[in-house]
């Protein structure tokens, strides 16, 4: 599998000519219809292994751009919090979607990151094969390096298909969260944050 930015054998071959032959994905997809009993040359499905291999080849092939524009703000120890970033990713243990939403809160320690920065950063890393704890994990981290701040905090919510249409077939939302800094130990500025979260969802 590929990382976000990777190649990976599977990719469309060309040919001597020039050519681009037929992308492997879309056999894939081919032989999964046949094994689920469905045949991939009726009506309604002639196309579907090339969107197949279309939708992956888009999600795997992600680019976020650049994600390390800094402004020049003395903050003087203010904390800066984005809420609510939607995303999608997929589940690594069964290829099924979750969506999430992000908040992202740092003290910056000089310049301050470009907003929408948090957004291509946060997409940048659900755009593979993910768990949601990993998920807020990547995000951290690369705020951190970004920014050059150790106090970040990132939570999620999320509501897992591989849940909700498998196994138990139970809806429910699973936050994780990951607190580094300031917002590690229960203090106001953790305090702030939590309360500022959750009232937002009520």
């Amino acid at each position: 599998m590929s990382t976000v930015s990777g190649t990976t054998d599977l990719e469309p071959a060309v040919t001597d000519e020039g050519r681009e032959t037929a992308d492997p994905l879309e056999d894939i997809a081919r032989k999964l219809l046949i094994e689920i009993g469905e045949d991939p040359d009726r009506d309604g499905l002639k196309e579907t292994p090339a969107r197949f291999a279309r939708w992956w080849r888009e999600f795997s092939s992600y680019e976020a751009g650049n994600v390390d524009t800094m402004f020049p703000l003395r903050t003087q120890g203010q904390i800066v919090l984005i809420q609510d970033i939607k995303v999608w990713s997929l589940c690594e243990h069964h290829l099924l979607p979750f969506s999430c939403s992000v908040t992202i809160a740092y003290r910056p320690h000089g310049d301050v990151l470009g907003l929408s920065k948090f957004a291509r950063i946060t997409q940048r890393h659900a755009h593979r094969l993910q768990v949601q704890e990993r998920l807020v994990r990547d995000i951290a981290d690369e705020i951190t390096k970004v920014t050059g701040s150790s106090d970040v905090a990132v939570i999620a919510t999320g509501e897992h298909l591989c849940m909700s249409m498998r196994g138990i077939r139970t809806p429910a939302a699973m936050t994780s969260s990951v607190f580094s800094g300031i917002f590690e130990e229960y203090g106001p500025a953790r305090q702030e944050l939590v309360a500022t979260v959750f009232q937002s969802r009520k």
